[in-house]
């Protein structure tokens, strides 16, 4: 394995482990968690369909104020596009109008592709955000006791992308089918607080800065692993994590597989891919201490991974992905 190598796969393990945490909701996230996650979870739960495949939690005056997403985004610059793109479809600022997010996905049928919704705790200007998604193209229509507003299709919303304030400082932003359908539980029904398969995973989350519990389809649709890789991993059929941003990036990453055996492998799968970064590290202290921060766990179908990830680490990331596009192939 070659240093570029090497470097280029080390922070690929970091861009999972910090992704898994916090990738869904790294966009729009407010106060500190705790204050809000009861044991059944945040009270954005209750607008979520029963159906979602995969649900999360942000907090976004922890994570926007944190020096783990001020050394991500020197890193990983790209990574902040979604935050313009998003502000400039609804007119919202995730830095100052949001407080909290609750997303989750959905697939309306097996065939179609999966489906997003944010639900944001925060203050907005609704009569602002309708004039400017207007001038942009959007419709509105009356949709129950809300003000349903649909921007004009996009390569990346070929539906329109939808928003609906549900309750005073309570946006829903997504697909129209998930808006409309966050809508509806507002008037009642059964929404994902009655989805024991999620709920009792969720439960028993720590509660974090930010937190995703869903099945491992579900997320490894979106993240367009490698078939190879992919393949690999169908055993595992579930997947959680939480992660902590206090003077760095502290989770824990957590698969469920479909029995005992396959968890096994996957053990013993991620104990030689440790084992082998430990050794190509060579004399590289930093990436020493990077793969020794990682600790390997879980019993029966259960394979933890729990992390402690100085701040130093994201610019060892960005190092290693400036090798990769510098250096030749």
């Amino acid at each position: 394995m070659t240093s570029r190598t090497r470097n280029v796969a080390i922070a690929s393990l970091l861009v999972v482990l910090v992704g898994l945490g916090t990738g869904l909701v790294a966009y729009y996230v407010g106060f500190p968690t705790s204050a809000f996650f009861a044991d059944e979870g945040p009270d954005e739960l209750r607008f979520v369909p029963a159906d979602a495949t995969l649900v999360a939690f942000g907090n976004v005056h922890e994570i926007m104020t944190s020096g783990v997403r001020e050394r991500a985004r020197r890193a990983l610059p790209r990574l902040t596009g979604g935050q313009e793109q998003f502000r400039a479809e609804t007119g919202i600022d995730v830095g100052t109008d949001i407080d909290r997010v609750v997303a989750c996905l959905s697939r309306p049928g097996a065939d179609a592709p999966a489906a997003g919704l944010v639900l944001a705790r925060g203050r907005f200007d609704a009569v602002k955000i309708e004039s400017l998604m207007r001038d942009r193209g959007a419709t509105v229509v009356d949709y129950r006791d809300v003000r349903l507003i649909t921007g004009a299709a996009s390569s990346a919303h070929p539906g329109g992308l939808s928003l609906g304030f549900i309750e005073p400082g309570l946006v829903a932003v997504g697909s129209q089918a998930l808006v409309r359908s966050a809508i509806d539980l507002k008037h009642g029904g059964r929404g994902i607080t009655t989805n024991d398969d999620i709920m009792n995973r969720v439960r028993s989350l720590d509660a974090g800065d930010a937190w995703v519990v869903g099945r491992f389809e579900a997320l490894s649709s979106q993240a367009n692993l490698p078939r190879g890789l992919a393949a690999q991993l169908l055993p595992i059929t579930w997947v959680s994590a939480t992660a902590h941003l206090n003077g760095g990036l502290q989770g824990v990453l957590r698969a469920e597989t479909s029995d005992e055996a396959s968890a096994t492998t996957l053990r013993d799968l991620v104990r030689g891919f440790l084992a082998f970064a430990k050794l190509k590290a060579g004399s590289r202290p930093e990436i020493q201490t990077l793969v020794q921060s990682v600790n390997l766990g879980g019993t029966g179908n259960t394979v933890t991974l729990s992390f402690s990830l100085p701040l130093e680490i994201f610019d060892l990331i960005g190092a290693a992905m400036g090798d990769d596009i510098v250096k030749p192939r």
